[in-house]
This record gives structure tokens, C-alpha cells and sequence, in this order.
């Protein structure tokens, strides 16, 4: 039998929403994963154990808490409703988690040059 597991989770950037998608991924028997920024929720549908789902989002974020479990209801979408909207996609800068930094020096050789 299918579950809706609702896990809050902080999702800063995209590369940690990337994150968490691939970890949660990993677990056996989701149907489908969906994720809420604003809300820092991810919503998990499938046979999958919660407590193996919140185990993997733990592993890269600390903070994840199980909201709620319960059966997984079918939405009946409307026609109306599901019109075609024109998506911005941009990505904002990363956390400080995941922002990589890279010193890079213009000599390859640095040498002392006092005469």
C-alpha cells in the first residue's frame, strides 16, 4: 500500500535540493518525489519505509524532521486548472554549504624578485 510521507527539510539553494532529490532517490519503492522550497518540504509517494527516507535526508542535512505519514490520495486534476504557464527558471546563488571556492594564482612560479 502506497504512503504520503511529508519530510521539512531545509532546501536553501538548488545543488541541496539537487541533494536531497538524488538521496531520496536511492531508497526503494518511491513512486515519486516532489519538492516545496518555500514550504522546505519534500513529499515522498510510494511503498518506501519513512524512517529509511529520513535516514538518507540525514545524512546530508542534520535537520530533517518526518512531518506527517499517511495514505497517498490520488489527485483528480482539472483541465482548467492545469493550463500551460511560461516557467522562469534561474538559479540564485548556493548556500554557503555548498559554495566552492577556488584559489587560483596568475605565476605558476613564484619567485623573489629583489635585486
Amino acid at each position: 500500500m502506497s504512503k504520503k510521507t511529508v519530510v521539512s527539510v531545509e532546501l536553501p539553494c538548488w545543488k541541496c535540493r539537487q541533494q536531497v532529490m538524488k538521496s531520496i532517490a536511492r531508497v526503494n519503492g518511491i513512486t515519486s518525489i516532489a519538492l516545496d522550497p518555500p514550504k522546505n518540504t519534500v513529499t515522498v509517494i510510494g511503498e518506501a519505509d519513512p524512517v529509511k527516507v529520513i535516514k538518507k535526508v540525514r545524512k546530508f542535512r542534520k535537520s530533517a524532521a518526518i512531518l506527517s505519514v499517511g495514505p497517498a490520495k490520488e489527485e483528480k486534476k482539472d483541465e482548467k486548472k492545469s493550463e500551460s504557464k511560461d516557467v522562469i527558471c534561474h538559479f540564485p546563488k548556493t548556500c554557503h554549504k555548498c559554495d566552492v571556492w577556488y584559489v587560483v594564482t596568475e605565476d605558476a612560479y613564484s619567485y623573489c624578485s629583489i635585486m
